[in-house]
């Protein structure tokens, strides 16, 4: 099982491209991750329908076909530590791929949030794009670390 990451915008700070790249590694060799970045479209004076369309363009054509689609939604369920580890646990139980997305400055557009399999929130707060990429990783870790049992999540 892969978990895939899909972010709408290329540049983030070092730190947090570093703070990635720090969970990254961590994670065992059977629950791999993977990052894929795709292009904000330039916002100049084109409408919002236009600019999702452009983006969820790009972030269809970065999702493995038969993968499991969890949007990234401000909207969407909030979600203890320990409840996803228990979503992690069965998305790797179902054994099917699961691409993470999360929008650009925007958000994404109503019916690719729609269309996903789930729709989940990590936080009340508004988040820059970058934290949001270490939050996520750093918690899909967690999840991970507190279904195997590894030190990394104490109670």
């Amino acid at each position: 099982m892969k978990l895939l990451i899909v972010a709408v915008g290329q540049r983030v700070p070092d730190w947090a491209a570093s703070a990635y790249e720090d969970y990254a590694k961590r994670f065992p060799p059977e629950l791999k991750v993977e990052f894929k970045a795709v292009k904000t479209e330039p916002r100049g004076s084109k409408t919002l329908e236009t600019l999702y369309a452009a983006e969820r363009e790009r972030i269809e054509a970065a999702i493995p076909r038969g993968a499991r689609v969890v949007a990234l939604d401000e909207r969407g369920t909030s979600l203890t530590t320990k409840a996803l580890a228990e979503r992690l646990k069965g998305w790797q139980l179902a054994g099917d791929d699961v691409a993470l997305v999360i929008g650009g400055p925007d958000g994404l557009d109503p019916a690719f949030r729609q269309a996903a399999h789930e729709r989940i929130r990590l936080s009340d707060l508004t988040l820059p794009h970058a934290m949001v990429r270490v939050l996520l990783i750093e918690q899909l870790y967690r999840a991970w670390s507190v279904n195997a049992g590894h030190p990394y999540h104490r109670e």
